[in-house]
């Protein structure tokens, strides 16, 4: 039993816990370009007026779904990622393991409504438009929070 746990302790990619805050917004601003980059060349299908529109309509739903959704979780994650009690842990915890699946489904609508679906490109560029962005600006918030953790007290900004 001992052998088996010694070696599962040698597999596991163990890091300081900075790493997990670098690591998630990292796949959070990655995740974000791409997404906003399939968006980008989808909207050029459109012609001028209706881009335009539609890149209103994608930053409006990139707007709700940061406030509402992206900003929350990114924020509920870095409280958990502080609360981690030793100074490593492994690489993977920057999401909570119940997050895997839901990432895996999300990967996998995707990849149908890019290859498979008769939904229109540019329309579909709303939607990606709309994720990538507030998936962007989330992940800004793991960085915001290795600043603000790294200031002196006094001159840290209440994360309310």
């Amino acid at each position: 039993m001992k052998t088996k746990q010694n070696l599962l302790n040698k597999f596991n990619p163990c890091v300081p816990i900075i790493w997990l805050y670098i690591s998630a917004g990292l796949v959070w601003l990655g995740v974000g370009v791409m997404l906003d980059a399939f968006a980008s060349r989808w909207l050029q299908l459109a012609g001028f007026p209706s881009e335009l529109l539609l890149l209103v309509a994608g930053l409006a739903l990139a707007t709700a779904i940061y406030l509402f959704g992206f900003s929350k979780l990114a924020r509920k994650n870095i409280r958990r990622i502080g609360e981690y009690a030793t100074e490593k842990v492994c690489l993977f915890a920057f999401q909570s393991w119940t997050s895997y699946p839901l990432v895996a489904f999300m990967m996998g609508l995707g990849i149908y409504l890019r290859h498979y679906s008769t939904f229109p490109k540019p329309l579909l560029a709303i939607l990606y438009l709309g994720i990538g962005s507030a998936l962007f600006a989330a992940g800004l918030l793991y960085f915001v929070h290795i600043v603000q953790a790294r200031r002196p007290q006094k001159a840290r900004i209440s994360s309310k």
